[in-house]
């Protein structure tokens, strides 16, 4: 058995550009960067970006388009795809992230930072917090009291 899965949580580098496929579906390009935090063999702390290039497809696609624009957070799961072509005698390649899922990351309006939302966010996102949700313990959790 193979596997190719990808999970990405980034900010979209750009508004994604919506396109209509010959069968009338729609597809949404659009690049997500991710940052990566690390220390050098001298100590110092490095920071290093890599920007993904994310290919949506079907009712998802126009809800990214609708809703999503630069700067916002994104989590994406989908697959990884490499599409190659000849142009002008020159062989290019593109390796893309086909996702197949996305939830939308927090606003500022859910006060954990991230770009402003779009003014006509999706219902499930201007819902206030039910009293059903879980309710953590101020205090830290001692790893020795865990059971397992």
């Amino acid at each position: 058995m193979y596997i190719n899965k990808v999970f990405i949580y980034g900010n979209l580098t750009r508004d994604p550009e919506l396109k209509a496929l010959p069968s009338g579906s729609q597809v949404a390009s659009f690049s997500v960067a991710t940052n990566r935090t690390y220390k050098d063999q001298n100590g110092q702390q490095q920071d290093s970006v890599e920007y993904h290039n994310i290919v949506m497809f079907g009712r998802q696609a126009e809800v990214v388009g609708q809703y999503l624009k630069k700067g916002r957070p994104v989590f994406l799961e989908g697959r990884l795809q490499t599409r190659n072509w000849e142009k002008d005698g020159v062989k290019h390649y593109r390796t893309e992230v086909i996702a197949d899922r996305f939830q939308f990351g927090p606003s500022l309006r859910d006060g954990q930072g991230g770009a402003p939302a779009a003014s006509a966010a999706p219902a499930q996102e201007q819902a206030a917090p039910s009293s059903d949700a879980i309710q953590y313990p101020d205090e830290d959790i001692n790893p020795e009291d865990i059971p397992f």
